[in-house]
């Protein structure tokens, strides 16, 4: 599939390299890649660029937690994430890491173009230390009581309850998350962003987008009503080091992790370019009034990505060192943020060992029932549950006794009977209309997956194989093949055709068995290819990237040539029939982990 069409960059929210991801997470993700994928599939040229979070107090947690250094730490869950999202199959260009010298070159580029534009102003505030260990203690890892709605676990940058930005010193009654103790706040000096000088700007431009998710769009502008400068620097020794004069020589003060992270989305890009051979490709997604960027994250994050991040790329403006000479960089254009999933009524919890484990799940189950799940049961627009019981009935009832069944029953007929695509006869009314059915799922499908509504996009697929599955059950070829082996070809025939487009249609959900079928259907080539690891040297210094070679998909998004004569390979299932005993099994497994 050669590179062409619109310019779409896809961005996926940067994970933390302080713990493993748990299915809260991947229901955050699966939506990406499913828009990456049908986007590919379109012809269009698909950007999709993250990677692991690796600065700032997160780490540094951890790192204490389990004895190791920092860079310990990052290093190894960068490949704990990496290997779940190629396991996963997300179709990343670059999932790369903030510990590159690109990304902290592009990050300082930024920071003093900022300052120099005057979007960075120096405050004094008072800031939370633990007592425990003396370290700077971040917003985030502050809870205590909201001073405006009572809510008693709000955090120290932001009550999740209702919504508003706070500082840790607004909180009632505020404490460690880590250890309990109660935070020591010392007057210090750092850099701000003017939030501010770009609220009016801002509140113009979330305007503008009607098409946002509700929930995005209204938490967004409500975060404007009340906005004030926010410190984008820490008083920590692990993080970029600040590139201005008074700061640049403080081992103890960082770059505020969040506003590093948000900058990855740019240095990725650009580590994509220098990796691919061409340095200034990038260009082509960042610079162009023509690109659509659609960024995918939790609800958490919609702050940092509709405010924060929209703020970094007004104040850069024409650029310096890295974006000049191209004009401004583009701002988000789509933020698709998801509300939480929790697991059996209970929210995900890493440290008290509540919550289902990507990299465990994965060891026992295959993805593509996983990916499915993920969407078709998706907190696309509110909060939703996952359950085991949930689970095995989707995975039962509706991707094998549907998709799986009507896939199954095709191929077998078609193989046993034919050992190829038949020859038909004329097509009948009641095969042309089942043909133009699934033919006219291209746009209504194309039409949800571009809006974001993921959901409604694979329960129109999931429709289309229904309608399929009822043409065969009325027109029993497997019967007809014994009075009229003609008509019973041009129903296999017109079944095959109807399959196969499916499979595309399932593709951006389903790649795993998608591409299982179109190799049973005699194709050759990649419908949608496997991801890799490749290493990158930066003078001397390597890591590895998650990536694809993309361009020799030979997938498209368009209705089925299958042709007549084409050998089918021997059926075998797509998916496992999963027993009803796994729920208590998986059940007794989380109470083994979660004994509360």
């Amino acid at each position: 599939m050669a590179r062409g069409g619109k310019k779409i960059l896809v961005a996926p929210a940067w994970p933390y390299a302080a713990g493993f991801r748990h299915l809260g997470h991947a229901a955050a993700y699966v939506p990406f890649d499913v828009f990456a994928r049908y986007h590919r599939l379109r012809g269009n040229d698909v950007l999709a660029v993250s990677g692991t979070d690796e600065h700032g107090t997160p780490v540094m947690v951890a790192a204490d937690r389990e004895g190791k250094s920092y860079r310990e730490v990052a290093d190894f869950y960068n490949r704990a994430h990496r290997d779940d999202f190629r396991r996963l199959g997300f179709t990343y260009d670059c999932f790369t890491r903030t510990t590159t010298r690109n990304h902290e070159r592009v990050t300082q580029d930024i920071f003093k173009t900022l300052y120099d534009h005057g979007a960075i102003v120096e405050q004094t505030q008072l800031v939370s230390f633990s007592a425990t260990t003396g370290h700077t203690l971040p917003d985030r890892y502050i809870e205590g009581t909201c001073p405006i709605c009572g809510y008693p676990e709000a955090r120290g940058d932001q009550c999740d309850n209702c919504g508003n930005q706070l500082d840790p010193t607004d909180l009632i009654d505020p404490r460690s998350k880590i250890d309990g103790s109660t935070p020591e706040f010392r007057e210090t000096k750092h850099l701000f962003l003017d939030l501010p000088r770009f609220a009016h700007e801002l509140r113009g431009w979330i305007q503008g987008h009607d098409a946002w998710r509700p929930n995005v769009r209204n938490f967004s502008l409500g975060l404007l009503e009340d906005v004030r400068a926010r410190p984008i620097t820490r008083d920590l020794d692990w993080g970029v080091r600040i590139p201005i004069p008074g700061y640049a020589e403080d081992p103890n003060k960082r770059i505020y992790v969040w506003f590093d992270a948000v900058i990855g989305y740019l240095s990725a890009s650009i580590e994509w370019a220098a990796v691919s051979g061409d340095p200034d490709a990038w260009r082509e997604w960042w610079q162009s009034e023509d690109a659509l960027h659609a960024y995918f994250q939790g609800k958490d994050n919609i702050v940092f990505h509709t405010v924060i991040w929209p703020t970094i790329l007004l104040g850069y403006g024409g650029g310096g060192e890295v974006g000049g000479r191209g004009g401004p960089l583009h701002l988000p254009d789509d933020v698709f943020a998801t509300e939480y999933l929790t697991v059996e009524s209970k929210q995900f919890s890493s440290s008290r060992s509540h919550g289902i484990l990507v990299r465990d799940f994965l060891d026992r189950y295959d993805p593509d029932p996983l990916r499915y799940y993920l969407i078709a049961a998706s907190p696309e627009t509110q909060d939703a549950d996952f359950t085991w019981a949930d689970f095995v009935r989707r995975n039962n009832d509706e991707l094998l006794a549907n998709w799986g069944n009507l896939v199954n029953r095709t191929l077998t007929n078609a193989h046993r009977n034919f050992g190829a695509v038949p020859e038909p006869a004329e097509l009948a009314p009641a095969d042309q209309a089942v043909l133009d059915g699934v033919d006219g799922g291209f746009d209504t499908v194309a039409a949800h997956l571009e809006a974001g509504r993921f959901r409604a996009a694979l329960g129109e697929t999931m429709r289309l194989a229904t309608t399929v599955n009822q043409y065969i059950s009325d027109q029993a070829p497997w019967a007809l093949v014994k009075s009229d082996r003609a008509r019973a070809a041009t129903v296999l025939y017109a079944s095959l055709r109807a399959v196969d487009s499916l499979k595309t249609l399932f593709t951006p959900f389903l790649p795993y068995t998608s591409q299982q079928v179109h190799e049973l259907l005699g194709y050759e080539g990649w419908l949608a290819g496997p991801v890799e690891f490749q290493e990158v040297d930066e003078d001397g210094d390597t890591h590895e990237i998650l990536t694809g070679d993309y361009e020799t998909w030979v997938g498209s998004w368009a209705p089925s040539d299958l042709p007549p004569g084409q050998a089918l390979r021997e059926p075998r299932p797509l998916f496992r029939k999963l027993d009803d005993s796994i729920v208590e099994e998986e059940l007794a497994r989380m109470r083994a982990a979660d004994p509360a």
